[in-house]
């Protein structure tokens, strides 16, 4: 089995794994659907542009990780996620701060792939590729949060869990924040490592016949 299908498999499993534990019992479960919709999406993808193009190691671990936040805050809503209230009590915070981690998770992961696309895709000069992932990391935000402003609308107070406000008038605003500043996060402290790996999956795809 080629590596790309065995990477694929591992993931295929572990998420499989996280979908049934997460899916169980949620706290509710339209609420559920909607934050686990793009992992169910990311899969099939990943599956079906395996042959043509097949992530690094490190795109491919942090979307596997992505995927897991995004069940974990499916399972329980973010606002009420255990490990959540755990942070807040040792922080002495103001509300429950998972669902920041996964908006600081919806620019980390994003940039690196982003970037992996731009790199291998070519066409863009080195010097707009981190502007130009930071923006796109942005637009990202920003749909999710008209989609987000959507589901509100549609669902009424339906849309609470799925918000997550938790009482803060300026949660979009903070949100897209965080998710920039985990863009940036990333751009600094992985794009040596990723370009090692994106040179090393460039030269096995020369060799491949």
């Amino acid at each position: 089995m080629p590596k790309a299908d065995r990477r694929l498999v591992a993931l295929g499993m572990v998420w499989a794994i996280g979908l049934l534990a997460s899916g169980w019992s949620p706290f509710d479960r339209a609420t559920w659907w909607m934050e686990v919709a793009p992992v169910l999406i990311a899969f099939p993808l990943l599956v079906a542009t395996r042959r043509r193009f097949a992530f690094t190691d490190l795109a491919l671990v942090l979307i596997g990780l992505h995927g897991l936040v995004l069940m974990l805050g499916g399972a329980y809503t973010y606002a009420r996620v255990p490990i959540g209230f755990v942070v807040q009590d040792w922080l002495h915070l103001a509300r429950n701060p998972y669902d920041r981690f996964g908006h600081l998770m919806q620019g980390f992961v994003p940039a690196i792939v982003l970037r992996e696309l731009l790199i291998r895709g070519g066409g863009i000069a080195h010097r707009l590729l981190a502007p130009a992932v930071l923006g796109f990391c942005l637009a990202i935000s920003a749909l999710y949060e008209l989609l987000e402003f959507g589901a509100a609308m549609a669902l009424g107070q339906g849309a609470d869990a799925f918000l997550g406000t938790q009482g803060d008038p300026w949660d979009t605003q903070w949100d897209m924040l965080i998710c920039l500043t985990g863009a940036s996060l990333a751009l600094l402290t992985l794009s040596r490592p990723h370009d090692r790996q994106i040179a090393r999956a460039e030269e096995d795809q020369i060799g491949r016949p």
